[in-house]
């Protein structure tokens, strides 16, 4: 069985799972079980239209050869059977393409930067690949209104870059940054590392233009912060995974560009004092805040043993990484202080470390970043991720650990306990299928049972389709069917994905 199950987005794993090559990985179809549903067959006919709506080079790949990265995950975990990518320069090239496939009843895969963890964007049987790649225009920058309008295929990274030039930053950052594309962030609602300053993507998207199923090109295009004026339609396709319609613009709004930096390593006894530590630092540090991320002790160490790096700390059962950002070092370092001096004080935190170093900061936030790196190097790793109340976050751990025992040589947590996202991650040496479903089925009842969510950040594509229920309720599903129905009667957006 394939080690790197629902692996988290993170843009590097051990060498040998790269080495894979594509028919060593099992088809999704029979993975899962799937049965190809009633969808037409791709003709020369379609093919011959295709080339006309597409006439430059390279807009459309034909065969099994070309198609090849299409059809699998970065992590070469899913694979589909497609032999037909299709690569739109435009919106109305999108539109064509969608109302030919429509009347048809031809299927669609959307694929953006293929950074996705859950085989959202891979097709599953003969799906036509739509990938975005070449609609990646930055339209305009407006530092007066902190506003950008680009193309969906733009790089997260690249936004980042011509953002800095105007004064301006990205309210979203991923590890996955230098080759992600804006359109499936907006899509899988990309959560990342500064969600917990300035919010999710529903709040940062201003406006969209979506194609729909038929081929209509929904100009939900706006700057505006405040427009109250009837549905927010454009939320729906937020999170939506391609399924509603794709995402080929985006008018996203971005905050001023920080110039201050700070970041604290701190090493506590217990969980307890987590959240004492958490609850100060929200208080006291307040709008230079940025990220708050926890590791506890077997996570760091394993990616300390795998960097070959130096412990910055003695040994703790949990750790926290907290990062301030703001404009005023002044400000910025009073405010600092005054939360050491307290957690100090009070014996909240055991030991800790404090830098503005750039080159300091970036080997600390590495401890963190290369985690799940450390984790894969292991034959086999389950990772999840999962939304639960802070009050219980971290006790899923514990509860995994006990229920798995000898079955697993490493059960760890670690994540964004800034927005109470927690990555659980259970890795050893051998899984059967059985003991895999027992495992997914105790760590999605766990979370359901706490009402919390069983996918936080990473969106539910082919690989959480059979627990959705655990987070959503019956008449909360069917209102989805229903919706995916009226945007997409005949079900060519990314078909097997999300649901049933």
């Amino acid at each position: 069985m394939n080690p790197t199950h629902r692996l988290l987005m993170v843009r590097t794993v051990a060498s040998q799972i790269l080495r894979k090559k594509l028919h060593d990985i099992p088809l999704s179809k029979d993975r899962y079980n799937l049965r190809r549903k009633s969808y037409a067959t791709i003709t020369g006919q379609d093919i011959n239209f295709f080339e006309r709506t597409l006439p430059t080079n390279n807009q459309v790949l034909r065969g099994e050869t070309e198609a090849a990265g299409y059809n699998r995950d970065y992590f070469r975990y899913v694979r589909g059977m497609s032999s037909l990518v299709l690569k739109p320069r435009s919106a109305q090239e999108v539109s064509s393409i969608l109302k030919y496939c429509n009347g048809r009843r031809l299927a669609i895969s959307i694929f953006g930067g293929n950074t996705g963890v859950c085989g959202g964007s891979v097709p599953v049987f003969d799906e036509i690949v739509l990938s975005l790649e070449l609609m990646n225009r930055v339209e305009s920058i407006d530092r007066y209104s902190g506003t950008m309008l680009c193309e969906a295929g733009c790089i997260l990274g690249k936004l980042e870059q011509n953002l800095s030039e105007e004064g301006l930053m990205l309210p979203l950052d991923l590890g996955s940054k230098d080759s992600c594309q804006i359109g499936g962030n907006v899509s899988t609602n990309a959560g990342g590392i500064r969600l917990m300053r300035y919010g999710n993507l529903h709040g940062s998207i201003l406006g969209l233009e979506v194609v729909l199923a038929d081929g209509t090109v929904l100009d939900l295009m706006s700057t505006s912060r405040k427009d109250n004026t009837g549905y927010h339609l454009k939320n729906l396709f937020i999170g939506a995974e391609g399924t509603l319609g794709v995402v080929t613009k985006v008018a996203i709004c971005c905050p001023p560009a920080t110039v201050t930096q700070n970041v604290l390593f701190l090493g506590l006894k217990n969980y307890e004092h987590v959240l004492k530590t958490f609850l100060e630092a929200k208080k006291l540090l307040g709008g230079i805040l940025t990220s708050c991320e926890l590791m506890d002790h077997s996570a760091l160490d394993c990616c300390i043993k795998h960097l070959e790096a130096e412990a910055p700390l003695g040994e703790f059962p949990f750790y926290l990484l907290i990062e301030t950002t703001g404009q005023h070092k002044e400000h910025d370092d009073e405010k600092v202080e005054m939360f050491l001096e307290q957690v100090l004080s009070t014996e909240i935190i055991q030991d800790g470390i404090m830098t503005s170093d750039p080159s300091k900061i970036k080997k600390i936030w590495q401890l963190r970043e290369h985690i799940p790196t450390a984790i894969y190097s292991n034959n086999f790793c389950l990772t999840y991720d999962l939304s639960l109340p802070l009050r219980h976050f971290y006790d899923i751990v514990p509860e995994t650990r006990r229920f798995v025992g000898d079955a697993a040589s490493l059960v760890c947590g670690f994540g964004h306990i800034g927005d109470s996202n927690i990555h659980l991650t259970v890795a050893g040496d051998e899984l059967t299928d059985e003991m895999h479903q027992q495992i997914d089925k105790f760590v999605y009842g766990f979370t359901s049972n706490l009402r919390g969510s069983i996918s936080a950040e990473h969106g539910i594509g082919l690989l959480k389709t059979n627990y959705l229920e655990q987070s959503k309720s019956a008449q909360s599903i069917a209102l989805m069917k229903d919706i995916k129905y009226t945007f997409d009667p005949n079900h060519i957006l990314n078909p097997y994905k999300i649901f049933n």
